[in-house]
Parts: C-alpha cells; structure tokens; sequence
C-alpha cells in the first residue's frame, strides 16, 4: 500500500521527471493542461510506467459511452471519506493522460481512472483494478469506434478472469454481454433511457423482447441478471432494501443513475452509502459541464451531448420552452468526423425554443433541424446567438470539441 518502499525504479522516476517537466512547458506555452504530451513522454522513456504507478493503488477504472467523467468525480469524492485518491478529474482518458494523472498521486491509496472504451481492456491489463465500473455503450464517433457490439465483445474478452469487482449497469444488455464473463459481478439497475443500440441480443443476435423495464432474448434466453442496487426515483436502494436519498447539485434522471453507480463502487471499499452520496453532493460542475456562466450581460448554462443518447437525456435537462437554446455542433477529431448521427437525434423535442445553430457543421445541423421541422437560426458564432436570443437564460447544447470552443470564449 501508500508508504511502502518507493515501487518506482530510476528510470521510472526519470520518466515521471521527464513526463511533468514537458507538461509544464505546454502549459507554459498556452497549450492546454500539458498532461497528455507529458505521459506521451513518460511512457516513451518507460513503457511499463503505467503499470508501475498503479502498484500502490487500489485502482478503480469508469468506462462508458457517456457519464465517464461525471461518474469518476463522484467516486473519487466518495472514496476519500476513505483515504487520499489521485484521479484524471479533467477527462484525459486515454494511457498517456492517465499516466500523467497517477504520476502526481504518490501519496494516494485509491487512483480512481476514466478510460475511453477503446482502451479499457489494456489498461485493465496494466493497472490490476480492484474495481471496474461499466456505465452504459451507444454509438458514438462512428468513424473510430466500431459499432457497439464488437466493442462490447472487446470488453469481454479482455475482462474475462479479471480478479476486478465489476460494477455494471444490468439494465444495458450490451453493459450486461460485456460484464458476464467475469466471476465477480455486483448488478446496478441505473437505467436505460436510448435504447437504439440494444435492439437485437448480443449474445445470439436475436430480436430483445422489452416488456417494461426488464428485457430477455426470445431465442437464446440471455436476459437482464437481478441487480443488488437499483435507482429508484432520488432514492438508491442498497443490497439490503435500504433506500439513501440522493442529493446533487447536478441535474438531471443520469446524473442520479450516476451516483447510483458511485455508491455502489464505494460500497466495495467498505464507504456506506450514506456517506458516499453525502460526499457527491460537494460536485457541482465537471470539467465545465452544467456550469452557469455569464457572457455578455447574459446567464448561459453549459451543457455537454456527444452522441444521440448523450442529446436525449439533455434534452430533458433544459429548462421548458421558450427558454432559448443554442446548439454548436464540430466534427474535428475528438468528435469523430461523421455527423450521420445528428439524425438519430429526436429534435421535436426542442419544439417551441428559439433556437439558435452554431459551429463548423452547424449547416449539417441547420439540414436535420429543418427536416424535423424546428424553428432556429444559423449564426456565425456565439456572440451573434446570445445576441439575438430573446430574454431568460439561455441552455447551450455542444458536442465536445464544440464544447471546448465555448468555454474558451464564455471565459469558463
């Protein structure tokens, strides 16, 4: 554990030395946090670094589609009613940023760890989890990413015999395939609101029969295991029955299925759920997300959707109509080039706020508006929209880089 003699070899030291000193300069320069190039570098001069500073955690890995990040804020909060936690609070999710956040934890006990999906099952191979938590998985950046089975099938594969607590949404059949071929699973019902990617069994490829909240498969019999927790209204239910009300300052029905996730995670290191979902009420913004900013005599509140199941649950966020909205939609790298998705997101539902369409592919955006038949106006960027929003706060609805964009211009 903590304490014990230094794990790190010279050349690991020189590495995490190397690692931050490169980080500092890009900082320095003004080119973000410095903590992706750092652990580029780190893991350059030391391959087996990440794997090395893991050595004295009890490591707990958060993947999903959407709520990562979110999700990772409210464990971390909650495990350190139990002692000290390094965590990748910003979303760098991928090994480099992920070495460089466990570089700067040498005195924790727990390293709580975001990972994108993609490389979840090779940083489990390095960190040894005690703890792995599986949120949910739709589509998403759909050049990069393969479609959301053999996603699920990777999980699988790379997590069978894995000593990990897995801590996995019973109500996702793709979560469920992926978390079933591990030995210790603990069963969360947290809720499936997009359902579009779970029509047909993983297992089998059959049709998924969905009578009310359970969901079976009529051919093969794979059905939604029994969960030990559940999400119920503001309430988590725990393995006993008892029902610990939930109390966020962020909003909305994931941010609670969120929690209900946490305080089962924390639950496994022995933090009660009392204390563990006190603990989450301290978060208030992740990362700039649900923050209330002001920007040209105007309160706009900031809010992050990635992908069709990350717009449906926004939408039941924002405030009822005619509250304006403005969308900003990009298609750079980290978003995934292919906008194809904007058309499995249901706009009528903005029906009746003025909307206003910004970002480079707000012409992509301005096609599926009109299609839905919506009322919006394009503008050529966030001074114009705010601008020409009529009065109220305004709900700003962007995807990720589009997102960045923003909070770089609103000074958040």
């Amino acid at each position: 554990m903590a304490g014990n003699s230094d794990p790190l070899t010279p050349r690991a030291k020189l590495a995490v030395t190397a690692g931050k000193a490169v980080a500092a300069a890009s900082r320095a320069a003004g080119r973000g946090s410095g903590s992706v190039i750092g652990g580029k570098v780190a893991l350059k001069l030391d391959p087996d670094l990440l794997a090395r500073l893991a050595q004295h955690l009890d490591v707990i890995l958060v993947s999903a589609t959407n709520g990562k990040t979110t999700t990772t804020r409210l464990i971390a909060e909650a495990l350190r009613a139990a002692g000290p936690v390094v965590s990748n609070a910003l979303g760098a999710n991928m090994p480099a940023g992920i070495t460089s956040a466990l570089a700067g934890g040498s005195d924790a006990k727990f390293g709580v760890i975001e990972v994108d999906e993609k490389y979840l099952a090779g940083v489990a191979r390095d960190t040894d989890p005690k703890c792995i938590a599986l949120l949910n998985l739709s589509r998403d950046q759909l050049d990069r990413a393969a479609e959301t089975r053999m996603l699920a099938e990777n999980w699988r594969e790379g997590l069978a015999g894995s000593k990990a607590v897995i801590v996995a949404n019973a109500d996702d059949p793709l979560i469920v395939w992926a978390a079933s071929s591990s030995p210790n699973v603990i069963w969360v019902a947290a809720g499936q609101m997009w359902k579009d990617d779970a029509w047909s069994c993983p297992s089998c490829g059959g049709v998924m029969q969905r009578p009310g909240d359970d969901w079976f498969c009529g051919q093969c019999g794979f059905r939604r295991p029994t969960p030990s927790w559940a999400l119920s209204g503001d309430h988590v239910l725990d393995p006993h029955g008892s029902a610990w009300p939930i109390h966020l300052q962020l909003p909305g029905r994931a941010n609670k299925s969120n929690a209900a996730t946490s305080a089962a995670v924390a639950a496994v290191f022995g933090v009660p759920p009392q204390v563990g979902l006190e603990r989450m009420y301290q978060v208030q913004a992740v990362a700039g997300r649900y923050d209330v900013v002001q920007f040209m005599q105007r309160d706009l509140r900031l809010l992050l959707a990635k992908n069709p199941a990350g717009w449906l649950e926004t939408f039941s966020l924002i405030d009822p109509p005619p509250t304006p909205v403005i969308l900003s939609v990009n298609a750079r790298g980290a978003d995934g080039t292919d906008t194809s998705w904007l058309w499995d997101v249901d706009y009528t539902q903005l029906t009746g706020h003025p909307i206003f369409v910004i970002g480079d592919r707000k012409l992509d955006l301005a096609v599926r508006l009109e299609v839905a038949n919506q009322h919006f106006q394009v503008c050529e960027n966030a001074d114009q929209a705010v601008q020409m929003a009529p009065p109220g706060r305004i709900e700003v609805i962007a995807n990720y880089t589009a997102f960045q964009d923003l909070r770089r211009r609103v000074g958040n």
